[in-house]
């Protein structure tokens, strides 16, 4: 990771403050303050690995330093730590955008920024992200974050914004495969496929080759079925709109029961996958592992919404060094929850210091 300061003025190295910084974010840190003050408190514990012959920097001194570190080389720095860090390729990468909230500033009007983030549904990592201005900037940012990673042999899932023919082709491009939302953005393609849908349902699917699957799952008092209809005789579709690789359609039917409530909703997606209903259904379902297990997580135990880190680049590296500290915690052995493994990191130094040996 270059240090871009001038050499003569750099009292406290890089290695040693992103060190202090990641350390303290494993014990619960949240603000620059919450940091230094751990930096004070933990300097026996910081020696154990770098010389840290200053001590550490005061907030603001941190504050700074995020600013200025370049946003784009770190992140490409955290896929590289994190391919190290897996060693196994990830199956399903599911690709999806947050919005830092407090990051806004109403000096200048900066709008808050917005992480693309791409995340490992089964091993529960992320893998890497992207800065963004703005929610509508995805379209942009996604192929950004897909010439980061190494994703042959991978599915990709994205909601209906990453739904472009650019972004189908990337992917295709890097030997992997997608399945992407279908919704009114795709314009004449979405259309195309409704009235396809539901011609053939009214029909009774009588007119083409399809496989179907369903499954039911009960929890808190709801009741959710789920139909995965997958058709694949699309070659009138792919003829008409040159979708790059496209193979199949997917209709998802759920059907949501909370007490004398029901809720239904039908989803469409289109894949380059030749795979039957049962294998298709696991797989899109399992995109939505990036709302529970990443954006919940930076939520309710990281508390990004509530961080104030606003100045410059400082939003996005601080949003990294979160994302290695949910890395290490996630790789950590032990069945405790995430928010316990933090509160005993607190507290216990010879546990925090063998998160970052994992």
């Amino acid at each position: 990771m270059p240090d871009l300061r001038q050499r003569g003025k750099v009292r406290y190295p890089l290695r040693e403050v992103l060190l202090l910084c990641l350390l303290a974010v494993l014990a619960g840190a949240e603000t620059f303050v919450d940091i230094a003050r751990f930096g004070d408190a933990k300097l026996a514990l910081l020696r154990r690995f770098l010389p840290f012959g200053d001590g550490t920097p005061s907030h603001d001194h941190l504050g700074d330093i995020f600013a200025t570190l370049d946003a784009e080389v770190f992140q490409r720095c955290f896929v590289a730590w994190v391919a190290a860090l897996t060693g196994t390729p990830a199956e399903v990468i599911a690709i999806d955008g947050k919005t830092l909230r407090r990051s806004y500033q109403k000096k200048g009007a900066k709008a808050a920024i917005h992480m693309v983030s791409a995340f490992a549904a089964r091993q529960r990592l992320v893998l890497g992200q992207v800065k963004v201005a703005e929610k509508s900037n995805e379209i942009v940012a996604i192929p950004k974050l897909l010439d980061m990673l190494a994703i042959e042999g991978a599915i990709v899932t994205i909601d209906a914004m990453g739904c472009q023919r650019d972004i189908a082709q990337k992917i295709l491009d890097k030997k992997a495969d997608y399945a992407l939302a279908l919704k009114g953005n795709q314009g004449t393609l979405c259309e195309d496929v409704e009235v396809f849908v539901a011609e053939q349902r009214a029909r009774g699917f009588k007119d083409t080759t399809i496989s179907r699957d369903e499954t039911v799952d009960g929890d808190h008092g709801r009741i959710e079925t789920r139909t995965t209809t997958v058709i694949q005789d699309v070659a009138w579709l792919q003829q008409r709109h040159n979708w790059p690789g496209l193979q199949g359609i997917v209709v998802v039917d759920s059907r949501r029961e909370i007490g004398n409530k029901i809720e239904q909703e039908t989803r469409l997606y289109i894949t380059s996958l030749v795979l039957l209903a049962n294998q298709l259904g696991p797989i899109i379902r399992s995109h939505w592992a990036i709302e529970n297990s990443l954006h919940w997580v930076m939520d309710m135990i990281f508390r990004d919404d509530e961080c104030r880190v606003r100045k410059e680049h400082a939003p996005a590296n601080f949003t990294t060094i979160k994302h290695m500290a949910h890395n290490l915690i996630r790789k950590a052995p032990g069945k405790d929850s995430l928010r316990l493994k933090r509160k005993v990191a607190a507290w216990d130094d010879d546990y925090l210091a063998s998160l970052i040996a994992v």
